[in-house]
């Protein structure tokens, strides 16, 4: 039982409402929800003037969770290096940290989508150009395509990076150890199982339309054998895919938040091992992969088709983390 709840227990058994037991402590009712809902927690004096009130020992209010509850204990008992120091995170820092990761993820999800959207400029100036709609030339359609692209992914880019200078101060929560604060992993926890649902259903409507995206190439032979459908089908695929990434990138963002702080899913010890050894990799190979995608598209033109390149560099990707980190788990056993 966690500090909300025993407030909300033992203010009932008194007989009291909140607006009674809100008059006795000095504060506002209000303050009195939010404490026991979880969305926040008492201060040191008037967590000593509710054990006064209530006839309990500051003791019952603050450590028998932790004696009834061993996972928040297994939360913390990770293999802690030699030598290092566990860094406490408050209930003010965590929530000054979700504030800011799900109030950007709408955002970075928006510049995400943009990069994927960049090439259906190009696309469509080339079709029109082709189709004779507007009276420009191939060459001025490709040019004008090109900078809109680079534009795009400019635009994207410095989104990131702002992105991850603002982040910067919170790195530590995905890199290193830590430890939570008493009462923050119950309010953590409590919001996640809250955005649970609209997790599951992100990301059911994302795979979805990802399924789905695919169905105009398709159906295309069955209109017409012309090239100028085909590209247009492409545009469509982007969209979609597009709409779909953009789900991935909110849900993923937010649900990704509350793991970060219960050290949980992606971010548990070993993951955060993983990334160390990894994050080398990972640059190297996805800079390799867009230099590739680059020399392609410019060097045939056909920019509606090289956009393969991406998925089965995702795929291929996996496969090269496999086998970097057995190569690694090989080299450990044999030292």
């Amino acid at each position: 039982m966690i500090l909300a709840e025993k407030i909300m227990e033992m203010r009932k058994k008194n007989g009291w409402s909140q607006e009674e037991l809100a008059y006795q402590l000095g504060v506002s009712r209000q303050s009195v929800s939010k404490w026991e809902s979880g969305a926040s927690i008492p201060d040191l004096e008037r967590i000593l003037k509710l054990s006064e009130i209530f006839g309990v020992s500051t003791d019952y209010l603050l450590k028998e969770e932790i004696e009834l509850a061993p996972e928040i204990v297994s939360v913390q008992a990770e293999p802690v290096e030699e030598g290092a120091v566990l860094r406490r995170v408050s209930m003010e820092e965590a929530a000054e940290f979700m504030e800011a990761r799900i109030g950007s993820a709408k955002q970075m999800a928006l510049a995400v989508m943009t990069c994927v959207l960049s090439p259906v400029p190009l696309l469509a100036l080339g079709v029109l150009a082709e189709e004779t709609k507007i009276s420009i030339s191939d060459n001025l359609a490709g040019g004008a395509g090109l900078i809109i692209l680079l534009l795009m992914v400019a635009a994207a880019t410095a989104f990131f990076v702002l992105h991850g200078m603002k982040m910067e101060r919170f790195e530590y929560l995905e890199k290193e150890q830590f430890s939570l604060e008493y009462g923050v992993e119950g309010i953590v926890r409590k919001r996640m199982a809250e955005y649970e649902g609209t997790y599951r259903i992100c990301t059911i409507v994302g795979i979805v339309l990802c399924i789905l995206s695919a169905v105009p190439l398709f159906a295309a032979p069955i209109v017409t054998d012309r090239d100028l459908v085909y590209m247009w089908c492409v545009v469509v695929l982007l969209c979609i895919v597009s709409v779909a990434v953009f789900l991935f990138v909110v849900s993923g963002q937010t649900r990704g938040c509350y793991q970060m702080l219960l050290q949980e899913g992606d971010y548990t010890y070993e993951k955060k091992m993983e990334q160390k050894k990894t994050a080398r990799i990972s640059s190297i190979y996805w800079c390799v992969i867009t230099a590739i995608y680059l020399g392609i598209s410019f060097y045939t033109n056909a920019w509606h088709r090289t956009w393969i390149v991406w998925p089965c560099a995702g795929v291929l990707y996996a496969a090269v983390i496999g086998i970097a980190l057995i190569v690694k788990g090989d080299e450990r056993k044999k030292c």
